[in-house]
């Protein structure tokens, strides 16, 4: 079970590389180191016959038997024909044993018939004999050939290939034994230290201190260990950002709660104000009792965000020109000296499915959003609703002449806390309004901010099932 589980790791399957790929250097060594050792071996014999046969030609071909036997076997071979010119032959001969069986020719030899020759030689167990023919050394002829056994010559090739495997077989333990060292400190243990860091990391996310430190020499392994830095260093800010948001979202329930039953007192004192006599009382009174019904209905939504779900939208049809201008009388009064004018462009006969209360919130964000901005300017400018509708879609369009939104407004512009359009504020306008238009099927979209103002798209399906599949 041990062994299986090394030979999974990284240290094991480099070993079982390392092994393989040196054992397959080792067979590419090995036979062109035998072929070349049998070539050598062949090469000397015809050497060793040549000084025989001149030793002959100096005597005048006047040698004993005895000698020419001597002659012979200090050569190793069974006899020895050289040719010198077309003319005359100086043969050295003995009794061959048994019949020649295969030939081989050394005067030009090709890589292929050596290795071939000696993986035959080293195969065949036989003590076969064999001819050999090349050419004379320094000229002394045009063609030496000797015969000779192949018995002698297999058991010196087995022995110089186990020295040889032998040799190779230490080197491959000491480089395999140098590489796994290697790997061992340049890899696996970087390796392992990121992934004790994750491992710290996940116990504690919070905790900035167990944020890694990038110490990898190795660049690959440094750039993942930068990268692994960067990411639990804004995971750590975001699970921060989170908690922030969890405890703020808890104390806003806590207030929304208490200011419900606050509003529902004011709401009962407003009911009795419909009944005065007095003309501004009874023209102020519906608004004001609006007002406070819609301050009612936003503390229970915001204790419904606070669970972290939104109401499914109430879909229904009504006039959108009546809406808008509601939204557009509620932000008049905060204009400041009448500077910033109110321009609506909807049809009055203009008829869309939705949530009128959730729409409200979502018209009065934008639109105060827009009037904020011009009034941070300190110039006057106009904010305009305009609707219209296509074959797919409503759509409402909010624009206005302020300076445009800030740079790090558009990176963050729906994302709660982050995407306020003004200072000061939180962007939990957009997110929210955003998130409601999401809950139609539709969505809310910047379609341009820069020096000559911004202005929003809402597009609401008129498809039901889009909008139903979405909330």
């Amino acid at each position: 079970m041990a062994r299986a589980r090394f030979l999974n790791t990284l240290s094991g399957r480099f070993l079982m590389l390392t092994t393989v790929f040196v054992m397959l250097a080792e067979v590419l060594i090995f036979v062109p180191s035998v072929s070349r050792f049998r070539e050598d071996y062949l090469r000397l014999r015809l050497e060793r016959a040549q000084i025989a046969s001149l030793a002959l030609l100096a005597s005048d071909d006047m040698i004993s038997e005895d000698l020419e036997r001597e002659l012979l076997e200090n050569a190793g071979v069974f006899n020895v024909v050289l040719r010198r010119d077309e003319m005359r032959q100086l043969v050295l001969s003995s009794p061959i044993p048994s019949p020649v069986d295969a030939s081989y020719d050394l005067r030009e030899p090709t890589r292929l018939s050596l290795i071939r020759g000696a993986f035959a030689d080293l195969t065949d167990s036989r003590n076969r004999v064999i001819r050999v023919i090349g050419q004379p050394v320094r000229q002394a002829g045009l063609l030496i050939e000797v015969t000779i056994e192949s018995g002698p010559m297999r058991r010196e090739m087995i022995e110089y290939g186990l020295r040889i495997l032998s040799f190779s077989a230490v080197i491959s333990v000491l480089t395999a034994i140098l590489l796994f060292l290697a790997v061992q400190r340049l890899l696996v243990a970087p390796i392992r230290r990121v992934v004790a860091h994750m491992s710290s990391y996940a116990e504690a996310p919070e905790d900035a201190r167990r944020v890694i430190e990038p110490t990898a020499r190795v660049v690959e392994l440094r750039e993942a260990e930068d990268a692994l830095q960067s990411l639990q260093t804004q995971l750590t800010g975001a699970l921060r950002q989170k908690e922030r948001l969890a405890q703020l979202g808890g104390a806003v329930a806590k207030i929304s709660h208490d200011l419900r039953n606050i509003l529902t007192t004011a709401q009962l004192f407003a009911d009795r104000m419909e009944i005065s006599e007095d003309p501004a009382v009874k023209r102020a009174a519906p608004k004001l009792v609006n007002s406070i019904a819609r301050a009612v209905n936003l503390c229970e939504s915001t204790l419904t965000f606070g669970r972290a779900e939104e109401p499914p939208p109430r879909l229904a049809r009504f006039m959108l020109a009546g809406l808008v201008t509601e939204v557009l009388e509620g932000e008049r009064p905060a204009a400041e000296a009448g500077e910033i004018e109110f321009v609506t462009d909807v049809a009055p006969n203009l008829t869309i499915r939705a949530d009128s209360e959730q729409l409200h919130r979502v018209l009065l964000n934008l639109v105060r959003n827009a009037r904020q901005a011009i009034e941070a300017t300190k110039k006057a400018g106009t904010v305009e609703v305009g609707a219209g509708e296509d074959d797919g879609f409503w759509w409402i369009r909010v624009g206005d002449t302020g300076p445009g939104l800030p740079e790090r407004a558009k990176a963050h512009l729906f994302q709660p806390f982050q995407g306020g359009t003004r200072k000061g504020g939180t962007g939990l306008g957009l997110a929210i309004s955003a998130e409601l238009v999401r809950g139609h099927g539709g969505r809310l979209e910047l379609v341009r901010s820069d020096e000559e103002g911004t202005e929003f798209m809402i597009r609401l399906p008129k498809t039901v099932t889009h909008a139903e599949a979405a909330a």
